[in-house]
């Protein structure tokens, strides 16, 4: 049965749920030539450094209420960069009720809620094929929370904080915490689809998949971009200067990289 906020259960103690929410994205890229792969990774390197990502991480702490104790950020060589955030609780204030709804999380904006120790990390990596000129960054962001409010609720910030042709989202809830009569609780609140937590006009900007195992409380959700601009993906030019062969050539090599992310899989390219 579904639970008002006024009808939650009341608990023994601490809520010792474990909110996992794993956030991972694709930007991918054609560069021709040695100096645009080279070129590409300095933008990614400088675009996503460690300062960057840990603005990004600062605003997803306020979003889920947490005060932050300690960073270890680096960024490294020849490429990439991780941020490590530990929190701890913010200051305890009554939960709103939005926070017990699947619906988007908030934009940058502060939002209190109770939360115990918990972590939040970033790490990047910039990596390009040796020979078929595709270039693909990927940022992985965990997000780990305890207590009431769960780490999707980041989840609408975290997407309009990156450029992402690919996304893949897991979330789950681990552990369990007792009501006042010892009965265990495995989660605490509703969740149908990981999708209910992105807002209507991202969802219609992509191809989107559910693989869930409710009885287990694992949700994994994927993205892919509906939309193809041959020129979102040219690193510093325009399709205007390719012949038509070889801006299909290009866009047939993007989209089967895009395919492989999106289906886990290598595919055979069959060129023309």
């Amino acid at each position: 049965m579904k639970l008002t906020p006024e009808q939650r259960v009341t608990l023994h103690g601490f809520n010792n749920l474990t909110k996992s929410l794993s956030f991972n994205m694709y930007d991918i890229c054609y560069t021709k030539t040695k100096e645009e792969r080279e070129a590409y990774i300095e933008y990614i390197d400088e675009q996503y450094n460690a300062d960057r990502l840990t603005s990004i991480l600062k605003n997803v702490s306020e979003i889920i209420g947490a005060h932050v104790l300690n960073i270890a950020k680096q960024d490294y060589v020849p490429q990439g960069a991780s941020v490590t955030v530990l929190v701890s609780e913010g200051p305890v204030v009554e939960v709103p009720t939005e926070s017990f709804e699947e619906s988007p999380g908030p934009l940058p904006s502060t939002v209190v809620m109770q939360l115990d120790k918990s972590h939040i990390t970033v790490h990047t990596y910039p990596e390009y094929h040796p020979d078929e000129g595709i270039s693909t960054f990927r940022a992985d962001i965990d997000v780990s929370t305890c207590g009431e409010i769960s780490p999707l609720k980041t989840l609408n910030y975290l997407i309009h904080s990156f450029d992402t042709d690919i996304m893949t989202i897991d979330y789950r809830v681990r552990g369990f915490t007792r009501d006042i009569y010892g009965h265990k609780l495995f989660i605490d609140h509703e969740i149908s689809s990981i999708q209910n937590y992105i807002p209507e006009e991202i969802k219609d900007m992509y191809d989107m998949i559910d693989v869930n195992v409710y009885q287990e409380n694992i949700f994994h959700t994927k993205c892919k971009l509906r939309e193809f601009d041959l020129d979102n993906y040219l690193f510093g030019y325009t399709k205007e200067k390719l012949t038509k062969r070889e801006q299909e050539q290009i866009a047939d090599r993007l989209k089967m990289e895009m395919d492989e992310i999106y289906y886990a899989k290598n595919i055979s390219f069959v060129g023309n």
